[in-house]
Order: structure tokens, then sequence, then C-alpha cells
């Protein structure tokens, strides 16, 4: 999203666990024809989400975009978890942490009638076996981000919900399995998936028009209609494509 971006000059608040990491992504984009502001900051932790948008307005004095990105993942049967502190810990960092930096930033927003991004998942519009956390998760946002457009109707602030299918990216071996640790593995179709920079790309013009609901894959925007006419055949489906990257991997 940062390198999509940066080619437009922006002024780009770049936020993330990882110090070093956003250290190289913030030069990268300087390279591009960005300004750059690295807040190190956990979204899962309310008071650091408040001082990282203080510290923007401190940097830049306004907000006209948020993009809420983090995310982790989860892959285990519900019945296998070995502790139930995993669901906490992806509704925290998948959920909260966009309620969190939505909710201090929209006073700013407002001012500039500015934009609000989502990245919630294919997941978020059916179920997903083996995955079902992940998936209450971004039902949440969802919900959220829905009702939230309702309330700002009038004000000139956009909501736009973005449903990437899979995508090419660290996602996937970071995912925790039943045991809380990090699979280490990608699942086998990893290299067929939507690039990163494709799917950035997808996300930006989807910002720029203020879409509201923007799915990235064509089984994705068909499953939504299959799932109000025979919603057997989307359970059938889901449990199938599990099973076979299970399989293969």
């Amino acid at each position: 999203m940062a390198y999509a971006l940066a080619p437009q000059s922006p002024k780009l608040v770049l936020v993330a666990r990882d110090s070093h990491r956003l250290q190289v992504v913030a030069k990268h984009c300087q390279k591009l024809g960005a300004s750059t502001f690295v807040v190190p900051t956990d979204v899962s932790n309310p008071e650091a989400c408040f001082e990282m948008i203080q510290s923007t307005i401190s940097k830049f004095s306004k907000i006209d975009v948020l993009v809420n990105n983090a995310g982790m993942s989860m892959w285990s049967t519900v019945e296998d978890v070995q502790d139930v502190c995993q669901f906490k810990q992806l509704m925290e960092v998948n959920c909260l942490g966009s309620l969190y930096c939505t909710k201090f930033a929209l006073p700013f927003l407002k001012k500039t009638q500015g934009r609000i991004v989502a990245i919630s998942s294919m997941a978020s519009l059916t179920g997903v076996p083996s995955h079902a956390v992940y998936s209450a998760s971004k039902h949440a946002m969802n919900g959220f981000f829905e009702s939230l457009r309702i309330e700002l109707a009038g004000t000139g602030v956009s909501v736009t919900i973005i449903a990437p299918d899979f995508v090419q990216s660290e996602i996937h071996a970071r995912s925790l399995g039943a045991d809380g640790k990090p699979l280490g593995l990608f699942l086998a179709d990893h290299d067929s998936f939507l690039s990163a920079k494709a799917c950035a790309d997808i996300i930006v013009k989807a910002m720029a028009r203020r879409k509201r609901l923007v799915v990235t894959s064509l089984r994705g925007k068909l499953g939504r209609w299959v799932k109000l006419c025979f919603p057997r055949v989307i359970d059938w489906m889901a449990k199938r494509g599990v099973e076979e990257a299970y399989r293969q991997k």
C-alpha cells in the first residue's frame, strides 16, 4: 500500500510494530517521492493508537486517509485450539485495532472530509472452516464499518471495505496453529494468489473512487450471490478448498 501510494508524493505515516522494517519501507517510499513519518505501534493497545494519531497530527496537522491494514491469521479448528487467549489476540489485532485507530482519527477525518479504508477479507462474507476466529474478527470489522458509514452520512467522510481473496504475503506463514505458534508454512497455491502489488493497486483505486465494498476475486463476487440462493454449496466449497490446501502443504 505504501509503495503504491508513494509516487503520488503523499505524506505517509507508517505504522507497525517492527521499527527496523518500517524504516526500510520509509526509505524506499522516500525514493518514490513520498514524505514519511514512522510511528512504531501495537494497534492492540488503545493508548498506543491514541498516541499514534496525536503524533500524526503534531507532525502533519491533518489526516486525509486512514487505512486499517493490521492483521494476523490462525489456521485451526475451534476444538483443537489449545489456549483460548488466541481468540482474544486475533480479535484485538484484526478488529479492535481498527476500531481504536478509527475512533481516535474520526475528528480529524471529519475536518478534511477524508476517507477510511478497512482491509477485511473474503472470509468476512462467509464462514471458513479451520479459520473460524479469523472469520469472526473480519465479520466484526464489516459490521462496525458498515454501521459507521451510516453514522457518518452527510459528513463527507467515506468508508471503503476491501474483501481480498488470498494474497501473496507473509500472513499465511505467520498464521497461528492450534498450539499458538506460527505455522511457518505457505499454503500450497501461494504463488498463484493475487500479488501484494496488484492488491494494493486495487485498493488505491477503490480509495480514490470512495467505493463502498470491493471484492478482489471473481469467485468472491459470485460466492456472495450463490450464498443467498444455495448456502450449502458455499459451505461445501469452503470445506473442500481448505481440505485441498492442507493436503498439498
